[in-house]
């Protein structure tokens, strides 16, 4: 991560209005939930063969202290490292993986200006960055959407490995409508029978960039305990899959998807 003025440079997209939803607290008296307007940044960064250790040790040990006050603060509410496991390119590509979550993308500046750094950390900026020897290859915006994880699964220890899932999609909001409405009631469903390794899904719509060069539209993510249960998960052959659900999902997607796996380093999350 980035200070304000060197580890992240945001551009600040506007929103569009999320629809109040309107429900009773009593029968007497209506409650109106605020919009979610958090915005999550998925930012990608090279770090050299030979700074790994370096990068590794100063990200957990500072930069998780500064995403940890940022947190008690209800500044943000999810700060995490991953490093990349596998994939093509390795010596052009981006080998981990930030992901940051803001209820107000506007309130950054609170959570990584120097003077705040410094004081969550406790030391100064020189001993914590780590812009000066890792690459920003690519930096993403998404809005989270579906959550599912299996009643039985402890996430400090069964959440490991993710395997991030790149949609393409002219329809993103039918697409993880779909989603909703298929696949994370089946989903959660075979975890919580212990029917697949898998420990938790989720997903996301994409905010920002749009190009040739970044077709994909929303993200969704497998998580799960072991790298052995994300390469070879085996389900119960008894499960019986939405085909349905899953044949219109197919339908609008309007290329191959692309995935990554990454190993999880450090997370700070709201309780």
């Amino acid at each position: 991560m980035k200070n304000s003025n060197k580890r992240i440079s945001f551009v600040i997209y506007c929103l569009a209005s999320i629809t109040f939803v309107f429900g009773l607290h009593t029968s007497l008296q209506a409650q109106t939930q605020p919009p979610d307007r958090s915005v999550t940044v998925y930012q990608y960064r090279h770090v050299p063969a030979d700074k790994v250790d370096e990068f590794i040790k100063r990200e957990t040990t500072y930069w998780s202290k500064v995403a940890q006050k940022a947190v008690d603060n209800k500044t943000m509410s999810f700060w995490a490292v991953f490093e990349k496991v596998g994939g093509y390119d390795l010596p052009n590509s981006s080998n981990y993986l930030f992901i940051n979550t803001f209820p107000d993308i506007d309130k950054v500046g609170d959570v990584f200006s120097d003077a705040n750094a410094e004081a969550a950390a406790g030391v100064k900026l020189a001993e914590m960055e780590t812009n000066s020897f890792t690459t920003v290859t690519s930096q993403i915006f998404l809005h989270e959407r579906e959550w599912a994880q299996s009643s039985k699964a402890v996430p400090a220890k069964d959440f490991n490995y993710v395997e991030l899932v790149y949609h393409n999609t002219n329809y993103p909001d039918s697409l993880i409508g779909l989603e909703k409405k298929y696949w994370n009631p089946f989903i959660k469903g075979v975890m919580d029978k212990g029917q697949t390794p898998q420990v938790a899904w989720g997903n996301a719509i994409v905010l920002a960039p749009f190009s040739e060069k970044f077709k994909f539209t929303t993200v969704s993510y497998d998580l799960y305990k072991t790298l052995g249960d994300l390469l070879m998960p085996v389900t119960d052959p008894k499960v019986v899959f939405p085909t349905a659900g899953l044949s219109k999902i197919d339908k609008i997607e309007l290329n191959r998807r692309e995935i990554s796996i990454y190993r999880m380093v450090k997370v700070i999350a709201a309780p």
